[in-house]
């Protein structure tokens, strides 16, 4: 698997201070593919730098020229799109068609979509007897999860560079190859040098860099919520803005009018896609205890399904902690109908699809991230009861809900406490916001809310 030895700095590629290195593994059969550069501080800071010194030009460029930069980072994309989705399933374990389909076409629809935002948004207004200007809001220091590597990457780096902004990626160390592809993109695209950088390396050191510089203006960050914290308050210290985009548990709320093996069957293939590792994913499925019974044997039948079909969580790490709450859902005396302990493979870092019956909204299953392909299965009473524990998370990112008549299951959806909610199987739209309520984090990404995480407002008065 090719990869660079250097960073991506101020459009070049450049040996890192750092003299350590990150080794990636092929979750499939657990062997080294590639070795990159472990980034440091010093490393940091002159990405950083660089990034200072290219934002005047860059926000001063037209924004016209910025969108055709982004439309030309949007044609090379597409026309790497086999290579995208190769690297993806090489770090990430990804089945091919999977990596096709998502991880590679999925971003770059949503980079074309911020190529027209930034020919068409109007950055500027009047308001009375003021002038109101849309700003860049200057470095953004960009840090990814492993997940969804490209997408999480051009769903930051896209509305920062049309905004006018410039930027220093700090990647997940488990799939930096698809970065290093991106920075290749870029690079061909014809985008400035200094207006993208690209540092590889470890979340203690350079991603601890990157959020405690001076030079940053903007963190943008999606992981989980404890680090999410630990990024708001050293953000915090230095009145620095933050975009979080953090955990999950979000419920699929199947009302009794629905269409109950449709919304089953649909709900336990979003929580096995990419192979649970969605923060967005519908983890909790409430039916109404008059159909409890079926929906459970339905969703056992569905989960059994994806035993050959999903591919392995990222690393060894992620294996053990998603079968730590297999465990625990069992200690806790939830009822297991599918998966369980058992690897579905003697080699990689497999969890065999996991439905558990009989969950309790107290329990760890119900209320934590496991990030992994579990399912639980909960009991509702009635309308107002399946509120509830819909709403009874420190979580809001995302849910869905099911009904026969659209406008009842509208007027549940307007009740829950999440960001975005999906009625009747609602397809992905890449221009809707996505983002949460409570501990699911601050901000929006996608489509004009996005862009405007990466402005800020000033006024001028006649």
């Amino acid at each position: 698997m090719k990869a660079h030895d250097g960073i991506y700095l101020d459009g070049a590629w450049r040996p890192a201070a750092g003299r350590d290195v990150i080794e990636v593994v092929d979750p499939v059969d657990e062997q080294v593919i590639a070795r990159v550069p472990a980034a440091d501080a010093v490393d940091v800071d002159a990405a950083v730098r660089a990034a200072r010194a290219a934002l005047p030009g860059w926000a001063a460029t037209p924004p016209a020229e910025r969108a055709a930069r982004l439309t030309a980072l949007r044609d090379v994309l597409a026309a790497r799109k086999d290579e995208i989705a190769e690297t993806v399933t090489a770090e990430l374990g990804s089945p091919l068609a999977f990596s096709r389909a998502v991880h590679a076409a999925v971003p770059i629809a949503v980079a074309g979509s911020y190529a027209e935002l930034a020919a068409t948004h109007s950055f500027e207004e009047k308001v009375g007897n003021s002038t109101v200007f849309q700003e860049p809001v200057g470095v953004v220091g960009a840090v990814t999860p492993w997940n969804y590597p490209l997408h999480q990457i051009v769903a930051k780096v896209a509305p920062a560079l049309a905004a006018g902004c410039t930027v220093v990626l700090k990647p997940a160390e488990d799939t930096p190859l698809t970065a290093q592809l991106f920075a290749e993109a870029v690079h061909e695209a014809g985008v400035p040098a200094g207006v993208f950088n690209l540092v590889t390396g470890l979340g203690p050191v350079a991603g601890q860099a990157l959020v405690e510089h001076p030079g940053v203006d903007l963190v943008s960050f999606t992981g989980s919520t404890a680090l999410g914290r630990r990024i708001a308050a050293t953000a915090g210290a230095a009145v620095k803005k933050v975009a979080l985009e953090l955990g999950g548990k979000s419920a699929n709320v199947i009302l009794p009018s629905a269409d109950l093996a449709r919304a089953v069957n649909v709900g336990v293939a979003n929580v096995m896609s990419n192979s649970g590792q969605t923060c967005s994913a519908w983890t909790r499925m409430l039916v109404h205890r008059d159909r409890y019974d079926e929906a459970v044997e339905l969703a056992a039948a569905a989960a059994a399904k994806y035993a050959d079909r999903i591919g392995p969580v990222v690393n060894a790490a992620q294996r053990d902690r998603v079968r730590g709450y297999i465990e625990k859902g069992i200690a806790e005396g939830a009822r297991l109908v599918a998966g369980g302990l058992e690897s579905p493979r003697e080699q990689g870092y497999f969890v065999s699809p996991t439905v558990f019956a009989d969950v309790t909204p107290d329990m760890a299953v119900a209320q934590e991230e496991i990030f992994g392909p579990v399912l639980s299965v909960l009991r509702y009473e009635d309308e107002e009861d399946a509120l509830r524990i819909a709403n009874g998370t420190v979580y809001g990112l995302a849910g869905a809900v099911w009904a026969g008549d659209e406008a009842e299951a509208v007027a549940f959806a307007r009740r829950m406490e999440t960001g975005q909610v999906d009625i009747n199987g609602g397809r992905f739209n890449p221009l809707a916001p996505f983002g949460g309520y409570k501990q699911s984090g601050v901000g929006r990404e996608l489509g004009a809310h996005g862009l405007a995480e990466y402005l800020q407002t000033k006024s001028l008065q006649f």
